[in-house]
């Protein structure tokens, strides 16, 4: 009409309509970590499935796959739900997981705790049909824990009295685990509790006084800590062939699986004749079943895959918004480091047997699912990180 001006109603363009919120959280998740441990998981699947058909071992029934199929799925559900809370509100609830963890621990010097078959340590519990591993659980729980105290006391950290307190945060699940004669996985906490410490900083004053205490802390170990197994399983490196207990049986059956697989491996189901049998295969000497079954170009693609993860989980790291979140990255990244480094040096006879599990790869669901939680957390930063990044 005349004199008058037409209103014509605006509806935005694809481009500035907002993203739903499903779009949103694919888009801040990290697809490529996720999918890494999926391949990891899937091809430990595959390998468990094998190893029941073929016959390799009798102690690998169907519920070893199938079990590791649950952990998995039930890990995968972990990271999306994990994903979706800031990490923050995780690491302040530390008074709730951190004394459940330590009593779970604690309960395996109780009638509760089980000792299994082959094994040194009492690390495992059974309530009813339900058995599992709480230094698992307290692996997480100290790295939230310690990632807290570092970010909170990150300043004044250096101070002699500070880090004394970090010190003795960092010896009481290494010293539990100790205690319980699991001394691969008091290695890893050790390692953990260095490598965070390292990220945050800690004076060079400190770093030489820890070189300077080595020697001591090795001999103090040798003499008094160790038992006469595990210092058998040392020598026996040094001086192959000398073992008269033959402890080192299990290290060469399993060298010899992983050169029976030569480059493109032996397959998946070329029926029992065609395989050696290693005791342990599916759990600790896991990776001698990849590089028998798939052979060199098999391992290798396994060794890069693990590779990519230890490295995503140090960038996103990097990446993080804040110190806690580089601190919680920093001590999964470890976890996974030196699993990885002593369960493969374990199978090609460059490390002591200390019952160190592969990530992702070696039968367990106690430790599938703590590796996939503590992906969750690291998927967690990357999210946060990538929302910040979506403001700026």
């Amino acid at each position: 009409m005349k004199g008058y001006t037409m209103i014509r109603k605006y509806t935005p363009s694809r481009r500035e309509k907002p993203e739903s919120w499903l779009h949103q959280y694919w888009r801040r998740l990290d697809k490529s970590l996720i999918f890494a441990a999926i391949l990891c998981s899937g091809c430990s699947i595959l390998l468990l499935f094998s190893i029941w058909q073929n016959g390799i071992s009798d102690a690998v029934g169907a519920s070893y796959y199938r079990t590791q199929l649950f952990s998995c799925l039930l890990g995968i559900v972990c990271v999306g739900a994990l994903s979706l809370i800031d990490y923050h509100k995780i690491a302040k609830l530390w008074f709730i997981y951190a004394p459940i963890a330590l009593v779970l621990t604690c309960l395996c010097f109780t009638a509760l705790g089980q000792r299994r078959e082959g094994a040194d340590d009492q690390a495992w519990l059974k309530i009813g049909s339900f058995q599992f591993q709480p230094s698992e659980v307290l692996k997480l729980a100290f790295i939230l824990t310690f990632a807290t105290h570092l970010s909170k006391d990150e300043e004044n950290m250096n101070k002699p009295l500070h880090m004394l307190l970090l010190i003795v945060h960092g010896m009481i699940p290494t010293g539990l685990i100790a205690l319980q004669g699991d001394y691969g996985t008091a290695i890893v906490f050790a390692v953990i509790f260095l490598g965070m410490l390292f990220t945050a900083r800690i004076s060079w004053k400190y770093v030489l006084a820890l070189l300077i205490t080595i020697p001591a802390a090795l001999f103090a170990a040798w003499n008094f800590i160790l038992g006469d197994t595990h210092k058998q399983r040392i020598l026996v490196l040094l001086h192959p062939g000398t073992d008269p207990e033959n402890l080192e049986y299990q290290q060469d059956r399993g060298l010899e699986a992983l050169s029976n697989g030569k480059i493109f491996g032996v397959g998946l189901f070329s029926g029992e004749d065609a395989y050696v049998s290693v005791p342990e295969i599916h759990n600790d000497f896991m990776f001698a079943q990849v590089g028998q079954a798939l052979g060199f170009v098999g391992a290798i693609a396994v060794v890069l895959v693990l590779a990519f993860l230890c490295l995503k989980v140090l960038y996103d790291g990097y990446r993080a918004k804040d110190s806690l979140g580089l601190f919680l990255c920093a001590g999964v990244f470890a976890m996974l480091f030196i699993h990885c480094v002593m369960n493969i040096g374990m199978v090609l006879k460059v490390a002591p047997v200390i019952g160190v599990p592969l990530p992702f790869i070696s039968a367990g669901g106690t430790a599938t699912v703590s590796m996939y939680v503590a992906l969750g957390l690291v998927v967690s930063i990357y999210s946060q990180s990538k929302r910040k990044n979506r403001h700026r």
